[in-house]
């Protein structure tokens, strides 16, 4: 069985008019437009395939403040609240609450590593505490073992994947916005040196403002405007079990593993940075621009195949606007699971928690984790296209951060006060070198 996904309904008819236009139905796109659409705008979300399939709905779950690289830290502070106003707000069910994050760790290395961030998120107001080899112990009891410290961060939490994107979609319906499934973006008209349009697999939406939330799929896109926009995906294959298990944290990390707890009870199991590279020709395209980011996560990273020439994701390949495109021919990311690394995550957590010994593998995938060059997402307009804004490459920490990107993403579109300075993610930074700027994950 593939990762869990909550379905929502589809707006019949497109729209020949809009305020503004959402390509993409990730969660990073469903909050944009939920924003705009709160704000009086006539706003259309579409999406090529279905609200929330493609990472939105395969990665942990987690909302995190803790280890936060410092750009990105303001935006996952203030997503945390937004995360829980939006069920105040509209009464649906994200699965989102602050259960807090616990880490273990056996490494001195680690633990100062953890240790100095905590005192840099003192000086701005986050609370995280280090935990002695006690303490850590005994909040990890349930590994049976001890452990050398910890760090608890207990405004932390966690979300549904399954249920996130398909509830704020809901939202956009409920406040009149529109939501179109199975319609893919094929690229922008452009009139007076601005954007005027955006054309649809459907037909032609008029508007003068489009937000690009398109995932692994930005920078192929990107590339059909003349925008040169550095992205690379990795291939991560995760797993969940059945519920069955007693007494486990609900969101625990280790170097070796990481459980989160469902909400039907069951936990997804992962391995943190790992994956597979699988080459396309626009890796090759960025791979200099990647290679601050190669040299400090190699460790963790494997060769792939020739998926990511089947998913099509990474073309440098032309289209054109009045036939099928590659987002077409695969509407839904779901690349190969690497059998071999769910292998090493089950049977990491069976030694580390031996209660789940006691569940069932319910489900496994694979899912494109996108990165830009320094692991900070690009936000912001471009200025070659006045009009068009840029939201992607949020390097693994979208899910988390979605409320917030998409507030942020908002405020740039109408030109309020933005939620947090907008200045480190614009996509003009990358035209500049990654060397000394690349995220701590």
């Amino acid at each position: 069985m593939p990762a869990l996904l909550n379905r929502v309904a589809t707006t019949p008819e497109l729209p020949s008019t809009a305020d503004v236009v959402v390509i993409g139905g990730g969660i990073v796109g469903v909050f944009a437009a939920y924003y705009l659409t709160r704000r009086g705008l006539k706003v259309a979300l579409v999406e090529k395939g279905l609200i929330g399939a493609e990472q939105s709905s395969r990665n942990w779950g987690w909302c995190r403040q803790q280890n936060r690289d410092a750009r990105e830290l303001p935006m996952s502070t203030k997503s945390l609240d937004l995360w829980e106003r939006f069920a105040t707000e509209t009464g649906e069910d994200t699965g989102f609450r602050r259960c807090g994050l616990f880490y273990l760790s056996n490494s001195d290395d680690e633990l100062s590593g953890w240790a100095r961030w905590r005192d840099f998120a003192r000086s701005v107001g986050v609370t995280t505490h280090m935990l002695s080899s006690a303490e850590a112990t005994e909040r990890g009891r349930a590994t049976g073992a001890s452990w050398k410290g910890g760090v608890f961060s207990p405004t932390d939490g966690i979300a549904d994947p399954a249920s996130a994107a398909p509830a704020v979609a809901r939202a956009i319906l409920t406040l009149g916005g529109t939501v179109h499934q199975s319609c893919a973006a094929r690229g922008i008209d452009i009139e007076g040196g601005r954007l005027s349009g955006v054309v649809t697999e459907h037909g032609t939406i008029r508007t003068k403002i489009a937000i690009l939330a398109g995932g692994a799929w930005a920078s192929s896109f990107c590339r059909q405007l003349g925008i040169r926009f550095p992205q690379a995906s990795v291939r991560s294959s995760i797993l969940s079990v059945s519920p069955g298990a007693s007494g486990l944290p609900d969101a625990l990390h280790t170097s070796a593993v990481s459980v989160t707890r469902r909400g039907d009870g069951g936990y997804t199991l992962a391995i943190s940075g790992g994956g597979r590279v699988d080459l396309t020709p626009q890796q090759f395209r960025y791979a200099p621009q990647f290679l601050p980011m190669f040299v400090r996560r190699w460790r963790s990273l494997a060769l792939g195949g020739l998926e990511g020439f089947r998913s099509g994701h990474e073309t440098l390949a032309r289209w054109r606007l009045d036939a099928p495109t590659p987002m077409e021919r695969m509407r839904i990311l779901d690349p190969k699971v690497d059998q071999r690394t769910i292998r090493l995550t089950h049977s990491r957590a069976l030694e580390l928690l031996p209660a789940l010994r006691n569940t069932n593998v319910s489900a496994v995938w694979a899912g494109y984790v996108d990165s830009t060059p320094d692991g900070v997402p690009g936000i912001g307009e471009i200025t070659t296209v006045p009009g068009f804004i840029l939201a992607a490459g949020f390097s693994g920490h979208g899910f988390g951060i979605g409320p917030g990107a998409g507030h942020l993403i908002a405020d740039i579109a109408t030109g309020d006060t933005p939620i947090v300075d907008p200045r480190p993610y614009h996509p003009e930074r990358f035209q500049r070198s990654a060397w000394g700027k690349v995220a701590d994950f």
